[in-house]
């Protein structure tokens, strides 16, 4: 009790009752408050430490500055004075660490994933028949994806889309990408020079991507901080980069805006990503593999989901 009084001013004892040395109610309720946020400000104050002096003013001030980006001082300041907006450490080191590829997506082709699958097709049939009517595909490819992505919308990642793509970007600053390779766990880590290499490319890419978040997410009048996703930076059901979002997300439940954390927006959106692509009723498996192929570059991903809509169609 004595720590938690110095903490308070001189006002505080106009409360105490100094006939039975006894603290008031509205006292006791004071003491208490403070003495529950006090653990909260060690926890604060453990995660500064932790990103020790990396900011992102230097990011801050290029979106501000940026006339293609359209942000305006009030807006990107709102946004970064969030205390769930921070520097993610742990997640983007992951990039520069040799890692074995733990991949396996075999498990998407078991029965009880296919059964998974099959239940969707039967529970979300009037949006996934409307997706295939409206854009020329195939309801089993749509089903295929989001098993693979998502698992169906089960899994869509918890990492802050805005933390992952804002710690990235701001690599492009010398003294940022100094100041995080001492951060990176030494195990396992890259060379310095293919750290540099590496932070350049994704600094770059981050940016443009972080630009297409924030735009997203102003104009859908969203809170940018409570928005989780892989650690690509990848967002909802149909696991969209910020710059598909803009481009080739749908409004699938026609309610004026897109979530694609909300099925009938992630269903239309992956039907207009694959047609955009090439996607066409009657397409043969060796040209649906070349549109698949655009939504995620591996071979290895393309030969599963082509399996798994011949399964459903089976």
């Amino acid at each position: 009790m004595k720590k938690i009084q110095t903490l308070l001013p001189d006002t505080f004892y106009r409360f105490h009752n100094p006939i039975s040395n006894r603290i008031t109610p509205m006292v006791l309720v004071l003491i208490m408050a403070i003495a529950a946020a006090l653990p909260t400000a060690a926890g604060s104050a453990e995660k500064k430490a932790a990103e020790g002096s990396i900011s992102f003013q230097t990011l801050q001030t290029k979106l501000i500055n940026d006339k293609n980006a359209d942000f305006t001082a009030e807006q990107i300041n709102r946004i970064y004075q969030n205390p769930g907006v921070s520097i993610d450490i742990k997640g983007v080191s992951s990039y520069f660490r040799h890692q074995e590829s733990k991949l396996n997506y075999d498990q998407f082709l078991s029965s009880k994933s296919i059964q998974k699958a099959t239940d969707y097709m039967r529970k979300h049939h009037a949006d996934l028949l409307k997706a295939e009517m409206d854009y020329g595909v195939d309801k089993e490819a749509i089903t295929a994806i989001m098993l693979v992505e998502t698992r169906l919308g089960t899994y869509v990642g918890n990492s802050p889309v805005i933390n992952i793509l804002s710690t990235m970007a701001a690599l492009e600053d010398k003294t940022v990408r100094d100041r995080f390779w001492e951060k990176i766990p030494t195990k396992n880590r890259v060379t310095r020079e293919a750290y540099e290499k590496k932070a350049a490319q994704k600094a770059k890419w981050a940016y443009k991507e972080l630009i297409a978040f924030l735009t997203y997410v102003e104009n859908e009048k969203m809170e940018p901080h409570n928005i989780n996703g892989s650690y690509a930076g990848a967002m909802g059901i149909a696991q969209f980069m910020p710059s598909n979002i803009i481009i080739l997300a749908e409004d699938g439940n026609k309610d004026g805006s897109i979530n694609l954390f909300h099925h009938e927006d992630a269903i239309a959106s992956i039907a207009n990503y694959l047609r955009h692509y090439g996607w066409k009723p009657g397409i043969s498996r060796e040209e649906a593999g070349k549109v698949v192929y655009h939504y995620n570059h591996s071979s290895y991903y393309v030969e599963i989901v082509l399996n798994i809509i011949d399964k459903l169609k089976t």
